[in-house]
Formats: structure tokens, sequence, C-alpha cells
């Protein structure tokens, strides 16, 4: 008797297959939503997990676990065999595949079901259908679907810029690029298709219209195995960063009825063409004029589906296992409701070409719960959700993709939502590595956003104004400054205090945070601050209250690991929170190395080096020089001058630790022939 038939059940009258454990072949936050419904729905759960992932939220949450030797993706999350081999010999009886990874494989589909296994999913050859990009369009354009023109890049001309290359096999962002030059053509074309093999082993990749300005709107769907499909709504997905989505929302805002009909039957088509079956999701690029154009469908489960979730009132996982079971979907959805907003939480420093940031995540809180939309009880509360993969404690390592959460508002308004979605952010607790959180909050805040016009290039014309410096943090300063001297005294022995403090004159003292000097004093029990504009009314280990500009502002500080070594403090108010380093976290590897030295941003995987460089070469100012790859994204080291490569210690599969040194330029330094004397 094989696994399945232990463990699956038929009901003879429906002749429906009733799932009883499933594994979910995935990690973090999607893996954790689908245990949640699993859970619900009374069906045993099994994680697989990777060395990096040993004690993971998602391992730690399912009814048993099999490890996956290694860490790097392509011998773990990515290995089809060991996977089904993990179902197999925990007795599960259905795979989930999340998204990414194996989740739009039809090889690793086919493998599912060939080993007596129910797949979670639509069938292998509707993925298949769908998991060429070019071979899409030509589906989609024979469905009557509209389509942007391909371009030859061997053909281009200046009339055809900008262009988009995308990768054919994949998604995510990985292997797109945008050429605005006819001079960088062949160069960006070499570097997606070595993105492209490097993230789906495929380098196909092909040309298409940069659409500027455009929108990024998609339509859920949803098919059963009787012909039924179900047209979920729009989502607005416009709010990207490297192509990658950051903000979404349900449903899109200012489309007129007629594109949104028109939407809804193209997606429908698409459905049908290739006779899919469970949650997909169909894309669009919606032009400045308002014409859709097809882009690609996504034969799984998206990251942002919870905004449709709340809008609809539904669980599309719970719908997902149905399907998977066999039952039918009711003729038609719900009636949508209100509006839900979803900002995807990532460990990331926008500020520096969005660098992933690694470390311990002290705490995440947030005013939220899960809480599935009721239409039918008539409330109209705001309500929010968190979906999230980590917990107190956990590490955040460079492996895998830096998204920590998903905080998502549904109100019965836009403007209601967008308000509830910054406010939540705003307040939260979430203590580690670095995020971009102020950068959430202000584009919920932005006047492009309220007003309903969110494009592709949102962040690209407005990055600098959004991550600059937050006018708090100063005080912030102060109040981490103080609360330090508050514990310091706490344990200290001394003979007399008054509220803590000495009651003795004392010197002044200063402390340093990132650009903020602070300088204090206490003389006969009283705080004094080298600033006109605070006034001390009260300090402890844990609170400061300071008057602002005549204002009362409390200051909630939590400080981890020793300030002198490499220590981070958390300053958390009712008007933002601020991440301050007493001293740098690590010694600024510029400051000890030679200038022209190329030091590795952050902890990663060198993927590649320019084709054919060599120690000799000259290089020009600003030349990619060695790619590295950290959590599922890639960054260019360059060249910071003109010179001579002297030295070039990078490999490709080489691990990295941040400030490794990669490469040295011999940078050029003779003065230029005017300038020298006669």
């Amino acid at each position: 008797m094989t696994s399945s038939e232990r463990t699956r059940t038929t009901d003879a009258s429906t002749d429906h297959v009733t799932l009883t454990r499933v594994l979910v072949a995935n990690r973090g936050e999607i893996a954790c939503r689908v245990f949640r419904t699993c859970r619900e729905r009374g069906i045993d759960t099994v994680a697989v997990f990777s060395d990096a992932d040993a004690d993971a939220l998602h391992v730690r949450e399912a009814d048993a676990a099999v490890r996956l030797p290694g860490s790097a993706p392509a011998d773990t999350y990515l290995r089809g065999d060991l996977i089904v081999k993990a179902a197999l010999a925990a007795g599960a009886d259905a795979v989930h595949p999340g998204y990414g990874f194996l989740s739009e494989n039809a090889e690793f589909a086919r493998a599912v079901l060939d080993a007596g296994l129910v797949w979670i999913g639509p069938p292998p050859a509707a993925i298949e259908a769908m998991a060429s990009k070019t071979r899409a369009k030509e589906l989609m354009g024979a469905a009557g679907v509209p389509l942007l023109a391909p371009v030859d890049p061997g053909a281009a001309t200046e009339a055809d810029l900008p262009l988009l290359l995308k990768a054919a096999a994949g998604g995510g962002g990985r292997g797109m690029r945008v050429v605005r030059e006819l001079a960088y053509l062949k160069e960006e074309l070499a570097a997606a298709s070595a993105e492209a093999v490097s993230a789906f082993g495929d380098g196909e990749v092909f040309a298409e219209p940069y659409v500027e300005g455009g929108r990024h709107v998609e339509v859920q769907i949803l098919a059963d195995a009787y012909g039924t499909v179900w047209a979920l709504g729009t989502r607005d997905c416009s709010l990207q960063r490297r192509h990658q989505k950051v903000i979404e929302e349900s449903p899109a805002p200012g489309l007129p009825d007629e594109l949104l009909a028109g939407l809804a039957e193209a997606a429908v088509a698409a459905a049908r063409t290739v006779e899919y079956r469970g949650a997909g999701t169909v894309e669009f690029l919606v032009s400045p004029r308002g014409r859709p154009y097809f882009l690609e469908m996504n034969t799984r489960l998206q990251v942002e589906h919870p905004v449709t979730e709340e809008v609809f009132g539904i669980d599309l996982v719970a719908l997902q296992l149905s399907v998977a079971e066999g039952a039918p979907l009711p003729p038609g959805p719900p009636e949508p409701h209100g509006h839900a907003v979803e900002a995807r939480l990532y460990a990331e420093d926008p500020s520096r070409d969005w660098a992933p940031q690694t470390g311990v995540l002290h705490e995440l809180s947030v005013e939220a719960e899960w809480v599935r939309p009721r239409h039918d009880t008539g409330r109209d509360a705001v309500r929010l959700r968190v979906d999230s993969g980590y917990g107190p404690g956990d590490l955040v390592g460079p492996h895998y993709d830096a998204m920590l959460a998903k905080v998502v508002a549904w109100a019965p308004t836009r403007a209601e939502a967008l308000r509830r979605l910054g406010h939540a952010l705003r307040r939260a607790r979430i203590h580690g590595p670095g995020t971009n959180r102020d950068l959430l909050v202000r584009s919920l805040a932005h006047p492009d956003v309220l007003g309903g016009r969110p494009d592709t290039g949102f962040y690209e014309r407005h990055l600098a104004a959004l991550t600059a410096p937050a006018a708090g943090e100063r005080h912030a300063a102060v109040a981490a400054a103080l609360a330090d001297a508050a514990a310091r005294r706490a344990t200290a022995t001394v003979p007399a205090r008054l509220g803590g403090w000495r009651n003795l004159a004392s010197q002044p003292h200063r402390k340093t945070y990132g650009d903020h000097e602070v300088g204090y004093r206490v003389t006969r029990g009283t705080v004094l601050v080298e600033d006109d504009t605070v006034r001390v009314v009260s300090v402890s280990e844990r609170l400061v209250r300071l008057e602002v500009d005549g204002v009362v502002q409390d200051f909630h500080v939590s400080t981890y690991g020793h300030e002198g070594y490499g220590g981070e403090v958390h300053v958390d108010t009712a008007h933002g929170s601020y991440r301050l380093l007493a001293r740098p976290r690590f010694t600024d590897p510029a400051a000890t190395t030679a200038p022209g030295s190329l030091l590795a941003p952050m902890p990663g995987t060198v993927v590649r080096i320019a084709d054919g460089l060599a120690v000799g070469d000259r290089v020009t100012a600003g030349q990619p020089i060695v790619w590295l790859e950290a959590m599922k994204m890639e960054h260019r080291v360059t060249a910071p001058a003109a010179g001579t490569l002297t030295a070039l210690h990078a490999a490709p599969g080489r691990q990295v630790e941040l400030g490794a040194l990669l490469a040295v330029v011999d940078t050029d330094t003779d003065p230029a022939p005017e300038d020298q004397p006669s």
C-alpha cells in the first residue's frame, strides 16, 4: 500500500479525495500561511527545511518536518526529487507548492502526481503552457488577448527605445532590464541572460517595448475541474522596486468599468485556453492612455493574494484545497466589499540601492490579528492582518528572500485602508535588521498614491525624498543616550540617589549615534540636555519623556547587545521608530583598505564576474566588475574610477562576508595633459 493509499480516503457518493496530511514544498511566510488554513480544516502539515532554516518558524509550526541537507536553494528547496521523497516518508498525501521555488515547475508537478500524491495546483500541461513567456504570449494572442508586440533585439533601433528585457522562464524581477540607450543593449542582454540562467536554469530572454508610466494590474482567477472560472476582481501592483512588488491593493483604483470588464474577460479567456484549474493570476500592463496588454500568467498563488481574500471574504488556500479534492466551485464568487492594501516589510535599506540587511529579529509586533472578513455580519470595522514567517529571536540570513512580513489593512474605503495601514506600520515595534518601514509609511501618504495614481516608475522618481533622514532621529538619539545613562546608574553601587540619579554635580557626558552627538549633564538630580528645543521630563531605562518644542512625547527605548560592542538601540514613538547604532556595528572596511578596493557591500554569493575580465585590464568608472547575490537579488559591484585591475579575489560560487575584498582597481592619478607643467 502506497503512502497515498494509506492517507487518502474517498467519499463514494462524490468520488472526491479527502486530504489528511499536506506537505508544503516551500518555506517562510507562505508555508506558515498554508499551515494555518490546513489546521482550520483539520489537515496535518509537513514542512521541509534547509540547514539554514532548521529553527525557522514554519518548521516550528508544522506537525512534522523533513530536513533537506544544505543551505543554497539549488541544493534544497529546488530539489524536487528530495521533496517528493520527503512527502512519501512523512506520510503526506498531497503537496502544496506555495509560490516561488518549484511552484511553476511542470516537471515537479508531474513527479508529485507520478508518486501517487495530490498536486495542489494547476495541471502540469497548464503550467508548461505558461512557463515560457514567449509561448504564453503566442497562446494569448491566438485567444484574442491584447499583447505588446515583441522586438527583435538584433534589429532594434532608437525608435524602439526604451526596451524591457525579460527572462522567458521566470518572474519576480529576475532577468529583467530596462534599456534606454542602444549602446548598452548587448551588455544588458548578456546580464539578463546570465541572471536568468542562475535563477531559472534557462537563459532565454526576449524584448518588448517598455511602457513609461504604466500600471501593473492583475486579475485573480480560480477554476475548478468542471468548467467554472472565477475572476476575482483586480489588484494594482504598480509600486515596485527592481520589478518586484512592494505595495499592492484591491481593487485597482481609478479604472473605468469598461476596462475592468475587459481585463476580467481576458483573464477568463487565458484560463480557459490552457484548461486551468486552481488559483492563478493573469497580469497586465495598463498604459497611461488606458490600454491593457497581457504580461504573463502566474500559475500559482501570488504573494499579494491576501488583499483579494479581504475584499471578497474568502480563503484562497482553502479553495485551493477544495478544488484539489475534486469539489466544484459555486457558480460565481461572493460580491466584493471595501478596499484592501498590503505592504511588504523587507529587511533592506532602500537608500543604499535596496541592499538586503541581515541579523537577529528581536521583535516584530504589529497591532493586528488573523481575521477573515465576514461580509454577512454587516460589520464595517477596519481590520488589520499580518502574515509572517519570522518570530522573535529568528535569524534573518542572506540565503532567501528579504521579506519579513506582509501587513494588510481592509476598510470600507480606500482612503481609510491607506490611513490605517500607515498608522499600523508607523507604530509597529520592529527590532533587528534595518527595514523599509519608513519608505512604506511615506509611500502610503504620498500624494500620487493617495490620489490613486500609482505607476511602475514611482520609486524611480521619488526614492530620494522617500528615504531622506527622519526629522525626529535627533530627539530619538537624545532619548537613547539618557536611557543608557539611566541603565548604567541602575547597575552602579552608589550611596544616595534622587529619582535614579546621583545628587551630585556631574561633568558633561557625550554619546554619538550615527551623525548625532548628544551632550547632557546631571546637576542636583536634574538632567540638562545641550539642545534648546528639548526639556527632560523623566528618564528610566526603557522610557524617556521629553518636551520637544513645547510638546511632551514618550520615547520607548530597547537596547540589544552592549552599545560599545556593536549593540543596536531601537526607539519607538507614536510618530515613528528609529534604529540607532552607538558605534558602527562593523568596522568600516573602507577605513582600513587601500583606495580602489572593491568590497562586498553585504554577505552573499559571487554569481559572476565581467566577461573576459582579467588582472591587468583597463576598466572605466562605473564598470561592473562582480555580481553578488543576496536574498534573491543581484547587486553589481562597480569600479570606483577609471584605472587598472590589479587584483581579483572573487570567484563564481564563492560565499563572501560583508566587507570582503573582491578586487582592487589602481585608479588613475596622473594629472591630465593640460594640467602638466610645461
